[in-house]
């Protein structure tokens, strides 16, 4: 049995119902962690605590991390190590479609840690992960979800020209909190200047982008970033609420209620985005459904 950990924020007093921690039991899960170990793969599930790693190991969906666990960033808000990173493993990619393989997967999600070291910012690993499912699993829809690259078009062009089917990145914070939660040199419009090159660069690209809520924003803050979304022809939106790994991240600001996550998705839709919001949502959370509902809208 695994029981997924999320500390607490004990200005805030106890966590709602609907975001408590959940205790998981599965076969299933064991098969999918057995799978990943196995091949020396390392998810985003675990390395930033995602609440929803019980359910998604279970149906036989991960997030698959490359490039390492150790970030060139120092984000207020993310549990993943920051540092010296060392040299890519150039064969991350044929592990990952053994794992692939094994699951029966036929949507997988790829995603990185920030790589400012790289003179490519890890394009070319993320396209070669691509190209490779893509290769050996031609049936296997591949999302990817990438680093702002600093706004270097030859590393989007790169992972475009390998075909995802899905070119997510994530603004993460509305843009008053922008600088404050993420710091240099991430920057929120630098993240959809990414977003709308990548739509710009291959025609019928679907894009996505992610926001956690929580930190201190105002309901007017995330309706303006839910229309910069939409501004720049963004298909899918994720908004979940932030959780902080530990005592030392970001705080939580409060917890936003269901029924404004409903609201959020509401007038997403309204926009012509397709909105996945809820206090769980993370940025692969329920990505096939995602997907699928973003081509019948397009």
């Amino acid at each position: 049995m695994l029981l997924i950990f999320m500390s607490s924020d004990k200005s805030l007093g106890q966590r709602p119902e609907w975001i408590k921690a959940k205790a998981c039991d599965s076969s299933q899960f064991e098969h999918t962690h057995n799978v990943i170990k196995s091949n020396g793969l390392r998810t985003v599930c675990e390395e930033a605590l995602c609440p929803n790693i019980c359910k998604c190991w279970t149906n036989k969906s991960a997030t698959f991390l490359i490039m390492g666990d150790v970030c060139t960033r120092t984000c207020g808000f993310c549990n993943i190590k920051s540092g010296c990173p060392s040299e890519p493993d150039l064969s991350e990619s044929d592990r990952i479609v053994k794992a692939v393989s094994d699951l029966e997967l036929k949507y997988v999600v790829v995603t990185s840690v920030t790589r400012d070291d790289l003179p490519d910012g890890g394009a070319s690993r993320f396209a070669s992960v691509i190209s490779s499912i893509k290769k050996s699993l031609p049936d296997t829809k591949v999302e990817v979800l990438v680093p702002d690259f600093k706004e270097d078009g030859d590393a989007v062009r790169s992972v475009i020209s390998a075909g995802p089917d899905v070119f997510a990145h994530n603004i993460e914070v509305v843009k008053k909190l922008h600088s404050k939660v993420k710091g240099f040199p991430s920057d929120y419009d630098m993240s959809l200047r990414v977003l709308k090159m990548a739509k710009e660069m291959l025609e019928g690209i679907i894009t996505k982008t992610g926001l956690i809520v929580g930190v201190g924003e105002t309901d007017s803050d995330v309706l303006n970033a839910i229309e910069d979304v939409a501004a720049n022809n963004v298909n899918i939106l994720t908004i979940g609420q932030y959780l902080t790994p530990t005592t030392y991240h970001y705080p939580i600001a409060r917890y936003v209620t269901v029924e404004e996550f409903s609201a959020y998705a509401r007038y997403g839709e309204k926009l012509g985005i397709n909105v996945i919001a809820g206090p769980l949502v993370r940025s692969s959370y329920n990505a096939v459904e995602a997907y699928e509902q973003a081509c019948h809208w397009k």
